[in-house]
């Protein structure tokens, strides 16, 4: 079995976790925006979400003799340790629900909005209950003022989405028409031929017409509505914010729980019984967010929510839209999980939660693929510097707060 044990090859897993971790969430979005049912798309991810973490137990897992501190991957699958295997799988559970909420979180609020909110969350409840669990491995005077970073990034990111949001709301207010109000007059009255010519090729299908409106437009706005399958105009940003805020208190719980089941701190194990080993945990952890997100999604196709269109299983298995795209979400997601996790069990799961800043990297691409922040007002952008600064003073403070395990 193959262990990551030196700061150096800790930073390194936690620097390409946050590369993964942060590009999966804009392949789903891109998704979305295109017009695929986010059921859909989250049956096809979470299967291949499995399979990365099925792939990393029989290469790094199995690489080497066993023994009996440190088994390998099949061989621990008979040992008596199902106290630690349920914290794995508790892990599992809260970052499958997570993750589904944020599906439906970046429709109402943005790809940047969310990944800030839910990553300072878990950042700031969840590196504070690793450091206790870890036995304070981490340097207390770094990696707290760390933590405050964070909290300042999602007061910061709270003023940006409230910006944005105005600046959207002043674009669509010069298309209204003077008998009708908000949003919704908008729709109604703007025909198709206000939109720009098309173009002949869809970049995800390679067929289909694509409008090109400028991003950042009154147009470029409508004509999204127009094509996403989650509907936001003339809904309340409130419902997204709800669910962004769920899904960073999931967040902040399933690294605790993954830490549990690795280094069994509240010594549940029978004597002589080894501890789970980070691949072993890695394994159960993504089974049961498997489990989940396969349960939940099957049950939205039929009872959709947030007036998504309703869907069948039959319907899901032929709709190859884009599958190629969400397979590789889900092993993105995969790989970028079982990094931090590999590069926590080295240094410490306080630092691994560097990879939270994952908004940088998420930041860039809401930015590079759809428009986010497009022509916004000046004091939108100060705002956004302001917050993704913060961002990148806290990712090197944690950094420099990594320990080492003994």
């Amino acid at each position: 079995m193959y262990l990551v044990e030196s700061k150096g090859g800790a930073i390194a897993c936690m620097l390409l976790a946050l590369f993964f971790l942060g590009t999966w969430p804009a392949i789903i979005t891109l998704l979305e925006r295109r017009g695929r049912l986010p059921q859909h798309t989250y049956l096809d991810y979470t299967m291949t979400n499995l399979l990365a973490a099925v792939i990393i137990a029989l290469t790094f897992g199995q690489i080497g003799e066993s023994t009996v501190e440190r088994p390998n991957f099949l061989t621990q699958l008979s040992q008596d340790n199902w106290s630690s295997v349920l914290f794995a799988m508790a892990g599992g559970v809260v970052l499958s629900l997570g993750n589904l909420s944020t599906q439906y979180a970046w429709a109402f609020v943005g790809l940047s909005v969310v990944q800030v909110i839910s990553s300072s969350m878990t950042v700031v409840i969840g590196t504070t209950l690793n450091y206790f669990l870890d036995d304070k491995i981490n340097r207390a005077e770094i990696l707290f003022p760390g933590v405050g970073c964070f909290l300042i990034a999602v007061c910061l990111a709270s003023a940006v989405h409230s910006s944005n949001a105005a600046d959207d709301k002043a674009k669509l207010s010069c298309l209204s028409n003077e008998n009708k109000t908000g949003t919704e007059a908008v729709l109604s009255s703007v025909p198709e031929e206000t939109f720009p010519n098309k173009v002949t090729k869809d970049l995800e299908t390679g067929n289909g017409p694509v409008h090109k409106a400028k991003a950042g437009t009154a147009t470029f706005l409508i004509e999204l509505e127009k094509r996403r399958s989650i509907k936001v105009f003339g809904r309340s940003t409130f419902i997204g914010l709800t669910l962004t805020f769920f899904a960073g208190v999931c967040f902040s719980l399933f690294s605790p729980a993954f830490n549990l089941a690795t280094n069994d701190q509240w010594h549940t194990l029978k004597e002589g019984v080894p501890k789970l080993v980070v691949y072993t945990a890695f394994f159960y952890f993504s089974l049961s967010c498997f489990v989940i997100a396969l349960i939940l999604n099957i049950s939205f196709l039929y009872h959709p929510a947030l007036g998504v269109p309703r869907s069948t299983f039959k319907a899901y298995l032929k709709d190859w839209n884009g599958r190629g795209w969400a397979f590789l979400a889900g092993l993105l997601c995969g790989f970028g999980n079982g990094l931090q996790f590999m590069g926590g069990q080295a240094a410490g799961y306080a630092a691994a939660d560097a990879v939270q800043a994952l908004p940088l990297v998420s930041t860039f691409w809401g930015v590079i693929l759809f428009g986010e922040y497009r022509r916004s007002s000046r004091r939108t952008y100060v705002l956004l510097f302001t917050m993704l600064f913060m961002f990148i003073a806290a990712v090197g403070i944690l950094m420099a707060s990594a320990g080492h395990r003994k």
